[in-house]
């Protein structure tokens, strides 16, 4: 009699969870975003509502994401969720998504921003960002390898190191504040000053900016079935991990704003660094390049760690493709799966590599599928609701059904923005989708 095929096992536990969530979040956003939000923003106070409200919208989609995960855990996170709604089609499409484009690109943006700052301590040549980010996905993939014990380790201690920059430049700031004339950012002459510039808060603008640098902590949704406990257990690490990312981003900055001032952070490209500077002279260049680092290393990390799981899940589904949906007991590891992952993020990395534009042709080439797929996931909440109310739900999304709604119409928005302000990099990801639709069929064909 054949064995049963291993399968993920509760060994995660909540605060292992809230690690990897907030590393995920937590990236190099923190450092880039902060200097756009500023330059549209008409006052001190409405940058900082602003920061506070992503959050807030944040918070509804996890909500949302607590009542799926917590009645339906499984490896495949929204993949598993969208097959339920939508069927296999809908979630094949997700899942090969998932592989060519939102997590393999996300992986490759984030080896670029790690590229980036590495090259600033130790240049290669000019390819330096991409070698740069080809190594760190090779250490990285070989770390995931080991197991899911070694990786969720070494995501704690990758995130602490995270969380302590951001508490750097949150002191730097407020030292600069009270010894300097950054302070005054915050008083009414000030305030005229900006609104002389910006005589109106671009709220959607704004929004596009802040959102983007929350992104990210939806990827808790698969390790729902790896973490002990109760199944409201998920519902408790995403609260704590976004009320913790909210007060570390109002935190920071209010930071800039006390260091540096509103005009000065809306024509600066990089706040974080001119920041670091003011605090610590010419060693602040390098401690804002050791700490970008470490952010992207991060979310790149947690990432890779929850991303291969969806080619697991349609490795247990599609027949053809059932090499990746071999779990690895021992390691607690998909090893096939994670292993392609990171085959398809090198080839992404050579591709932005050659064209010396990698971190905005990610960028570009993620943005339109990632929302499109996050609306549908979001919708299948109330789908489910109808189609299967008798399941036992551990957890509901409060207000039922006008959260689930509000955080939709985030979601379509963000999905029209992203393609109103289109590069060809948006149209080539739209393609690679296509591509997964003649794929499908042709898998569909070949087990009839």
């Amino acid at each position: 009699m054949s064995q049963p095929a291993p399968l993920p096992q509760p060994t995660l536990s909540l605060w292992q969870a809230v690690a990897i969530i907030v590393g995920i979040v937590i990236g190099a956003g923190i450092f880039k975003s902060p200097a756009l939000v500023a330059q549209f923003s008409a006052s001190p106070e409405a940058m900082l509502w602003a920061w506070v409200l992503g959050g807030a919208i944040s918070l509804l989609g996890a909500l949302c994401y607590a009542e799926l995960a917590a009645t339906w855990p499984h490896a495949g996170g929204d993949y598993h969720f969208l097959f339920r709604a939508y069927g296999r089609r809908v979630a094949f499409l997700f899942a090969w998504a998932r592989f060519s484009v939102i997590t393999t690109g996300s992986i490759a943006l984030l080896a670029f921003v790690f590229g980036d700052y590495m090259s600033t301590l130790v240049p290669m040549g000019p390819y330096s960002s991409a070698l740069w980010g080809a190594l760190s996905l090779v250490a990285l993939t070989w770390l995931n390898g080991r197991g899911l014990q070694a990786s969720a380790s070494t995501q704690s201690w990758l995130t602490l190191a995270e969380v302590g920059g951001l508490v750097l430049i949150i002191a730097a700031g407020l030292w600069l504040g009270v010894q300097g004339p950054g302070a005054e950012a915050l008083t009414a002459p000030a305030q005229a000053e900006a609104q002389a510039t910006t005589p109106r808060t671009l709220w959607g603008l704004v929004m596009v900016f802040v959102l983007l640098t929350y992104g990210g902590w939806n990827e808790a949704a698969y390790l729902s079935a790896e973490m002990r406990g109760s199944r409201r257990r998920m519902l408790h690490a995403l609260l704590i991990s976004l009320v913790l990312i909210t007060l570390l981003y109002v935190a920071v900055n209010l930071a800039y704003l006390y260091g540096l001032g509103l005009p000065a952070m809306a024509g600066d490209g990089a706040v974080a660094a001119s920041l670091l500077h003011q605090a610590f002279g010419p060693a602040g260049q390098v401690l804002i390049a050791v700490m970008v680092a470490v952010a992207a290393l991060t979310s790149m990390n947690a990432t890779m760690l929850v991303g291969a799981r969806t080619n697991f899940a349609v490795g247990r589904d599609w027949p053809r493709l059932g090499r990746l949906g071999q779990w690895h007991a021992a390691r607690g590891v998909p090893v096939a799966a994670l292993y392609a992952q990171s085959a398809c993020a090198l080839a992404l990395i050579v591709l932005g590599g050659s064209l010396r534009s990698g971190f905005q042709t990610m960028v570009d080439f993620t943005a339109p599928v990632f929302w499109l797929f996050f609306l549908l996931s979001t919708l299948a909440l109330i789908v489910l609701r109808v189609r299967e109310p008798q399941v036992e739900r551990p957890f509901r999304v409060p207000l039922y059904p006008w959260l689930p709604l509000l955080f939709a119409g985030v979601c379509g928005y963000m999905l029209w923005s992203s393609l109103a302000y289109v590069q060809a990099g948006a149209w080539l990801g739209v393609g690679v989708l296509a591509l997964g639709w003649l794929l499908m069929l042709w898998l569909q064909r070949t087990e009839r």
